[in-house]
Protein backbone atom coordinates (compact mmCIF):
# COMPACT_ATOMS: atom_id res chain seq x y z
CA UNK A 1 0.00 0.00 0.00
CA UNK A 2 1.40 3.41 -0.69
CA UNK A 3 1.62 6.29 1.59
CA UNK A 4 -1.26 8.50 0.41
CA UNK A 5 -3.23 5.00 0.78
CA UNK A 6 -2.45 4.27 4.94
CA UNK A 7 -2.85 7.87 5.64
CA UNK A 8 -6.26 8.35 3.33
CA UNK A 9 -7.11 4.71 5.94
CA UNK A 10 -5.86 6.64 8.79
CA UNK A 11 -7.87 9.87 8.16
CA UNK A 12 -10.76 7.51 7.47
CA UNK A 13 -10.22 6.03 11.03
CA UNK A 14 -9.80 9.03 12.79
CA UNK A 15 -13.33 10.52 11.26
CA UNK A 16 -15.12 7.45 12.01
CA UNK A 17 -13.73 7.09 15.58
CA UNK A 18 -12.27 10.21 16.76
CA UNK A 19 -8.78 8.55 17.73
CA UNK A 20 -6.33 5.61 16.40
CA UNK A 21 -4.15 3.80 18.32
CA UNK A 22 -0.30 3.22 16.39
CA UNK A 23 -0.60 -0.56 17.53
CA UNK A 24 -3.94 -0.82 15.97
CA UNK A 25 -2.23 0.70 13.04
CA UNK A 26 0.61 -1.67 12.80
CA UNK A 27 -1.67 -4.65 12.75
CA UNK A 28 -4.25 -3.07 10.55
CA UNK A 29 -2.02 -2.07 7.94
CA UNK A 30 0.63 -4.76 8.41
CA UNK A 31 3.29 -2.38 8.48
CA UNK A 32 5.80 -1.20 11.12
CA UNK A 33 5.88 1.17 13.89
CA UNK A 34 8.33 3.87 12.59
CA UNK A 35 6.16 3.43 9.21
CA UNK A 36 2.48 4.48 11.20
CA UNK A 37 4.59 7.36 13.25
CA UNK A 38 5.63 8.83 10.02
CA UNK A 39 2.43 8.95 8.06
CA UNK A 40 1.36 10.15 11.60
CA UNK A 41 3.77 13.28 11.69
CA UNK A 42 3.00 14.04 7.97
CA UNK A 43 -0.96 14.23 8.67
CA UNK A 44 -0.14 16.06 11.65
CA UNK A 45 2.30 18.92 9.96
CA UNK A 46 -0.74 19.37 7.44
CA UNK A 47 -3.02 19.77 10.01
CA UNK A 48 -5.02 17.01 8.99
CA UNK A 49 -4.87 15.09 12.43
CA UNK A 50 -3.44 15.92 16.25
CA UNK A 51 -0.97 13.68 17.24
CA UNK A 52 -0.82 12.42 20.90
CA UNK A 53 1.01 9.70 22.58
CA UNK A 54 0.92 6.44 21.33
CA UNK A 55 -1.51 7.58 18.48
CA UNK A 56 -3.94 10.65 16.97
CA UNK A 57 -7.31 12.26 17.41
CA UNK A 58 -9.33 14.31 14.90
CA UNK A 59 -8.33 17.99 14.38
CA UNK A 60 -10.89 20.26 13.56
CA UNK A 61 -8.69 21.71 10.63
CA UNK A 62 -9.29 18.76 7.79
CA UNK A 63 -12.03 20.63 5.32
CA UNK A 64 -9.46 21.11 3.04
CA UNK A 65 -8.06 17.70 3.04
CA UNK A 66 -8.40 16.33 -0.57
CA UNK A 67 -6.76 12.68 -1.04
CA UNK A 68 -5.79 11.70 -4.13
CA UNK A 69 -8.08 9.34 -6.46
CA UNK A 70 -6.07 6.44 -6.04
CA UNK A 71 -5.85 6.85 -2.02
CA UNK A 72 -9.38 7.15 -2.19
CA UNK A 73 -10.06 4.21 -4.09
CA UNK A 74 -8.57 1.78 -1.72
CA UNK A 75 -11.23 2.82 0.60
CA UNK A 76 -14.69 0.99 1.23
CA UNK A 77 -14.70 -0.83 -2.23
CA UNK A 78 -17.36 -2.85 -1.31
CA UNK A 79 -20.08 -0.35 -0.49
CA UNK A 80 -19.10 1.73 -3.47
CA UNK A 81 -19.63 -1.59 -5.89
CA UNK A 82 -23.15 -2.04 -4.49
CA UNK A 83 -23.89 1.91 -4.72
CA UNK A 84 -22.62 2.02 -8.08
CA UNK A 85 -24.83 -1.19 -8.92
CA UNK A 86 -28.19 0.32 -7.80
CA UNK A 87 -27.34 3.60 -9.41
CA UNK A 88 -26.80 1.78 -12.44
CA UNK A 89 -29.96 0.78 -12.29
CA UNK A 90 -31.60 3.80 -12.55
CA UNK A 91 -29.54 4.26 -16.27
CA UNK A 92 -32.24 3.33 -19.34
CA UNK A 93 -30.96 2.99 -22.72
CA UNK A 94 -30.22 5.68 -24.76
CA UNK A 95 -30.52 8.95 -21.60
CA UNK A 96 -28.44 11.70 -21.36
CA UNK A 97 -26.21 11.76 -18.08
CA UNK A 98 -23.80 13.77 -16.13
CA UNK A 99 -21.06 11.94 -13.90
CA UNK A 100 -19.07 13.59 -11.90
CA UNK A 101 -15.50 12.97 -10.64
CA UNK A 102 -15.30 10.40 -7.63
CA UNK A 103 -14.29 7.15 -6.79
CA UNK A 104 -18.16 5.49 -6.49
CA UNK A 105 -18.58 7.44 -9.92
CA UNK A 106 -16.22 5.89 -11.74
CA UNK A 107 -17.06 2.52 -9.75
CA UNK A 108 -20.70 3.44 -11.87
CA UNK A 109 -18.89 4.43 -14.98
CA UNK A 110 -17.38 0.99 -15.62
CA UNK A 111 -21.37 -0.63 -15.11
CA UNK A 112 -22.17 1.73 -17.91
CA UNK A 113 -20.83 -0.90 -20.78
CA UNK A 114 -24.30 -2.67 -21.11
CA UNK A 115 -26.19 0.01 -21.43
CA UNK A 116 -26.64 1.56 -25.35
CA UNK A 117 -27.06 4.56 -27.06
CA UNK A 118 -25.75 7.02 -23.37
CA UNK A 119 -24.43 10.16 -23.46
CA UNK A 120 -22.37 10.76 -20.89
CA UNK A 121 -20.88 14.05 -19.75
CA UNK A 122 -18.13 14.28 -17.39
CA UNK A 123 -15.57 16.39 -15.56
CA UNK A 124 -13.63 13.10 -14.26
CA UNK A 125 -10.42 11.98 -16.43
CA UNK A 126 -11.07 8.70 -15.16
CA UNK A 127 -14.65 8.45 -15.70
CA UNK A 128 -14.46 9.70 -19.20
CA UNK A 129 -10.91 7.00 -19.55
CA UNK A 130 -13.15 3.73 -18.48
CA UNK A 131 -15.69 4.80 -20.86
CA UNK A 132 -13.19 5.15 -23.43
CA UNK A 133 -11.79 1.67 -23.10
CA UNK A 134 -14.97 -0.18 -22.94
CA UNK A 135 -15.23 1.64 -26.47
CA UNK A 136 -19.35 1.73 -27.26
CA UNK A 137 -19.62 2.33 -30.58
CA UNK A 138 -23.38 3.87 -29.66
CA UNK A 139 -21.80 5.92 -26.52
CA UNK A 140 -20.76 9.03 -26.59
CA UNK A 141 -18.51 11.21 -23.74
CA UNK A 142 -17.73 14.76 -23.73
CA UNK A 143 -15.19 15.73 -20.89
CA UNK A 144 -15.77 19.60 -19.81
CA UNK A 145 -12.19 20.15 -20.06
CA UNK A 146 -10.82 22.27 -17.22
CA UNK A 147 -8.24 22.18 -14.43
CA UNK A 148 -6.92 19.40 -12.47
CA UNK A 149 -7.41 19.04 -9.23
CA UNK A 150 -6.32 15.97 -6.68
CA UNK A 151 -9.15 13.97 -7.10
CA UNK A 152 -8.60 13.85 -11.28
CA UNK A 153 -11.14 16.39 -11.63
CA UNK A 154 -11.16 18.64 -14.64
CA UNK A 155 -12.61 22.63 -12.85
CA UNK A 156 -12.80 25.84 -13.22
CA UNK A 157 -14.33 28.18 -15.74
CA UNK A 158 -14.13 26.31 -18.80
CA UNK A 159 -16.17 23.32 -16.99
CA UNK A 160 -18.44 25.35 -16.01
CA UNK A 161 -19.12 27.15 -19.17
CA UNK A 162 -19.02 23.60 -20.72
CA UNK A 163 -22.05 22.61 -18.20
CA UNK A 164 -23.81 25.00 -18.48
CA UNK A 165 -24.55 24.38 -22.48
CA UNK A 166 -25.08 21.32 -21.80
CA UNK A 167 -29.36 19.38 -20.38
CA UNK A 168 -29.16 15.90 -19.17
CA UNK A 169 -31.68 13.67 -17.61
CA UNK A 170 -29.76 12.29 -14.17
CA UNK A 171 -26.80 13.72 -12.66
CA UNK A 172 -24.76 11.39 -10.74
CA UNK A 173 -22.66 13.36 -8.17
CA UNK A 174 -20.47 11.96 -5.47
CA UNK A 175 -19.40 13.99 -2.22
CA UNK A 176 -16.56 14.07 0.21
CA UNK A 177 -19.08 15.00 3.09
CA UNK A 178 -22.45 15.26 3.70
CA UNK A 179 -24.06 17.02 6.56
CA UNK A 180 -27.92 18.20 8.00
CA UNK A 181 -26.54 21.67 7.74
CA UNK A 182 -23.91 22.00 5.25
CA UNK A 183 -25.79 19.54 2.77
CA UNK A 184 -23.18 18.02 0.48
CA UNK A 185 -20.08 19.35 0.94
CA UNK A 186 -16.50 18.99 -1.38
CA UNK A 187 -13.01 19.98 -0.13
CA UNK A 188 -11.92 21.42 -3.07
CA UNK A 189 -13.51 25.23 -3.84
CA UNK A 190 -13.63 25.09 -7.58
CA UNK A 191 -15.06 21.66 -7.89
CA UNK A 192 -17.71 22.19 -5.49
CA UNK A 193 -18.58 25.39 -8.21
CA UNK A 194 -18.15 22.85 -11.51
CA UNK A 195 -20.35 20.49 -9.14
CA UNK A 196 -22.85 22.65 -8.78
CA UNK A 197 -23.05 23.52 -12.59
CA UNK A 198 -23.42 19.63 -13.20
CA UNK A 199 -26.10 19.70 -11.24
CA UNK A 200 -28.18 22.82 -12.69
CA UNK A 201 -27.51 20.71 -16.02
CA UNK A 202 -29.32 17.46 -15.03
CA UNK A 203 -33.31 17.02 -14.53
CA UNK A 204 -32.62 14.90 -11.31
CA UNK A 205 -30.19 14.78 -9.09
CA UNK A 206 -28.79 11.49 -8.01
CA UNK A 207 -26.36 11.62 -5.11
CA UNK A 208 -23.91 8.74 -4.53
CA UNK A 209 -21.91 8.52 -1.58
CA UNK A 210 -21.35 5.79 1.34
CA UNK A 211 -22.06 6.05 5.09
CA UNK A 212 -18.87 7.47 5.96
CA UNK A 213 -19.34 10.63 5.02
CA UNK A 214 -21.88 11.12 7.52
CA UNK A 215 -20.88 14.42 9.21
CA UNK A 216 -18.26 15.51 7.54
CA UNK A 217 -18.11 19.02 6.27
CA UNK A 218 -15.74 20.12 3.08
CA UNK A 219 -15.09 23.93 3.28
CA UNK A 220 -17.55 23.86 0.16
CA UNK A 221 -21.29 23.01 0.05
CA UNK A 222 -22.59 21.08 -3.06
CA UNK A 223 -26.14 21.32 -2.82
CA UNK A 224 -28.16 20.63 0.32
CA UNK A 225 -29.76 17.54 1.23
CA UNK A 226 -33.46 18.24 0.23
CA UNK A 227 -32.05 18.97 -3.33
CA UNK A 228 -31.13 15.28 -3.93
CA UNK A 229 -33.80 13.22 -5.67
CA UNK A 230 -32.54 10.28 -4.61
CA UNK A 231 -29.74 9.86 -2.54
CA UNK A 232 -27.83 6.37 -2.82
CA UNK A 233 -25.70 5.06 0.34
CA UNK A 234 -24.75 1.97 2.43
CA UNK A 235 -26.25 -0.18 5.71
CA UNK A 236 -23.57 1.10 7.69
CA UNK A 237 -25.70 4.26 8.69
CA UNK A 238 -26.97 4.53 11.64
CA UNK A 239 -30.68 4.49 12.82
CA UNK A 240 -30.82 8.01 13.27
CA UNK A 241 -29.41 9.15 10.35
CA UNK A 242 -31.18 7.30 8.24
CA UNK A 243 -34.26 9.31 9.97
CA UNK A 244 -32.73 12.39 9.56
CA UNK A 245 -32.18 11.57 5.76
CA UNK A 246 -35.28 10.28 5.04
CA UNK A 247 -36.95 13.34 6.05
CA UNK A 248 -34.25 15.43 4.08
CA UNK A 249 -34.28 13.64 0.26
CA UNK A 250 -36.67 13.01 -2.18
CA UNK A 251 -35.93 9.47 -1.95
CA UNK A 252 -32.98 7.57 0.23
CA UNK A 253 -31.70 4.15 -1.19
CA UNK A 254 -29.39 2.00 1.05
CA UNK A 255 -28.00 -1.46 -0.11
CA UNK A 256 -26.30 -3.76 1.79
CA UNK A 257 -22.27 -3.75 0.43
CA UNK A 258 -22.15 -8.07 1.53
CA UNK A 259 -23.17 -9.83 -2.24
CA UNK A 260 -24.32 -12.76 -0.45
CA UNK A 261 -27.02 -10.98 1.37
CA UNK A 262 -28.44 -8.36 -1.33
CA UNK A 263 -32.39 -7.37 -1.66
CA UNK A 264 -34.29 -5.02 -2.80
CA UNK A 265 -36.62 -3.70 -0.44
CA UNK A 266 -39.47 -1.40 -1.58
CA UNK A 267 -41.59 0.67 0.67
CA UNK A 268 -44.37 -1.35 0.08
CA UNK A 269 -42.33 -4.42 1.30
CA UNK A 270 -41.33 -6.23 -1.87
CA UNK A 271 -38.38 -8.59 -1.86
CA UNK A 272 -36.49 -9.11 -5.29
CA UNK A 273 -32.97 -9.70 -6.20
CA UNK A 274 -31.95 -6.83 -8.42
CA UNK A 275 -30.05 -3.32 -7.05
CA UNK A 276 -29.46 -4.72 -3.43
CA UNK A 277 -31.35 -1.40 -1.71
CA UNK A 278 -33.78 -0.35 0.52
CA UNK A 279 -36.15 2.29 -1.25
CA UNK A 280 -36.90 4.81 1.48
CA UNK A 281 -39.52 7.03 -0.53
CA UNK A 282 -39.42 10.15 1.65
CA UNK A 283 -41.84 12.52 -0.64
Amino acid sequence: MLARQRQAFILERVRNDGAVKVADLVQDLGVSDMTIRRDLEVLADGGHLEKVHGGATASFGGALFEPGFVAKSSLRPAEKDAIADAAAALVEPGMAIGVSAGTTTYALARRLADIPGLTVVTNSIPVADVLYQIGRSDQTTILTGGVRTPSDALVGKFAVAALRTVHVDLVFVGVHGMDVRSGFTCPNMLESETDRALIEAGRRLVVVTDSSKWGVIGISSIARLDQADVLITDSGLAPDVRTILTDAVRELRVVDPDPSTRLVRASHGSQTDAAAAEFVDAR
